[in-house]
């Protein structure tokens, strides 16, 4: 497989990778965490300039960590769609530069295909078909996972997405940003069974619920009427079974969506991407409920379940391989659906 370096700038993190045959030669990933804690998430402006001043650097030190020079590089990736249009131009500008400079293929790379590429850093021998939960601050889809660029939605919030819900819970709770990590910290000294939220489903117009599609958002009202009705008897709040209580519907509601639908697909396979797959109680009882029907689990290693390049990369690579080229021309797009990825290339 082609050797490819690509650029990752979406959202929060300035990632820059060098990635051959799956495999990862060097990887840096900037996280700019500490700067947008004090706003309580992430201010756009604020993250594109720290693109802007960081980029540069990560570059030069992940060529520099690889052992490699230009003319070993086959092919230079950015990141251009979804995310924050500042932010993209960022990494999107940076890729196109080099790959003229350079005179490399430009491949623009769907970040949430980045994600589902992901999980083949950690088997590579993994190939589809296979099931992708991919679960973040901004996504939570079931995705049937067909070949390289060829993808099915088939099930989706409708609402807050999972990682979405663990930030404004956590807000909710005065617990600061991200939300995710500290849930999941004192979930695991709270009482999951203490209080019963409403996990959430999604009407179908010909009657019952839609099987795969999920909704958080009244999840999060819920959890913040029961903080209100606490609040009031001037008792300081259970804040280890509240976050724990919360987790749980959300690791039951995800579970029984994946599983429902890998079965019904026919998947022995599921991999999770996104920075919730690094939650510790989705890790447990997924792998679980998966076990009795001999389903596979796949969890990213935590340092590639959030945004990094190396998974970038990684797409990159194989599009490469397969002759999908994109234009210099390519915009940067704050949202294109999965479906639509080989729009981006030359086939």
């Amino acid at each position: 497989m082609a050797t490819v370096l690509a650029i990752e700038t979406s959202c929060d993190e300035t990632a820059v990778a060098i990635v051959k045959n799956r495999h990862i030669l060097s990887s840096v990933v900037s996280s700019q965490i500490a700067i947008h804690q004090q706003y309580g998430g992430v201010v756009p402006e604020v993250a594109s300039r720290q693109h802007v001043e960081i980029v540069n650097q990560a570059i030069d030190q992940c060529l520099t960590e690889s052992g490699l020079d230009w003319s070993e590089i086959d092919g230079i990736a950015g990141t251009c769609t979804p995310g924050l249009v500042g932010a993209l131009l960022v990494g999107l500008t940076a890729a196109k530069t080099l790959s003229i400079v350079h005179d490399k293929p430009f491949i623009g790379v769907h970040h949430l295909e980045g994600h589902i590429y992901a999980s083949y850093l950690s088997d590579p021998d993994l190939e589809p078909p296979f099931l992708c939960l991919l679960v973040s601050g901004g996504h939570t889809s079931l995705i049937y996972v067909k070949d390289c660029g060829r993808y099915e939605v088939l099930g989706q919030t409708r609402d807050d997405a999972a990682g979405e819900a663990f930030d404004k819970v956590a807000r909710l709770l005065k617990l600061g940003y991200p939300g995710g990590p500290i849930i999941d910290r004192l979930a695991a000294e709270g009482d999951p069974k203490a209080f019963a939220l409403p996990e959430g489903q999604i009407s179908r117009p010909e009657g019952g619920f839609h099987p795969y599609d999920s909704s958080f958002s009244g999840l999060k009202t819920a959890v913040l009427r029961l903080t209100q009705r606490l609040e009031a008897t001037g008792e300081p709040l259970p804040i280890a079974d509240l976050a724990a209580s919360f987790q749980a519907t959300v690791v039951r509601a995800l579970t029984k969506r994946a599983i429902a639908c890998a079965r019904d697909y026919g998947l022995n396979t599921i991999a999770v991407g996104g920075g919730v797959a690094a939650n510790r109680g989705l890790r447990e009882q997924l792998q679980a409920a998966a076990a009795p029907y001999n389903i596979k689990v796949m969890f990213p290693p935590m340092k590639f379940c959030t945004d990094n390049a190396a998974m970038i990369g990684c797409a990159a690579s194989e599009h490469l391989d397969r002759g999908h080229i994109s234009d210099l021309a390519i915009a940067a797009q704050s949202r294109l659906p999965l479906s639509e990825v080989m729009s981006l290339y030359r086939v």
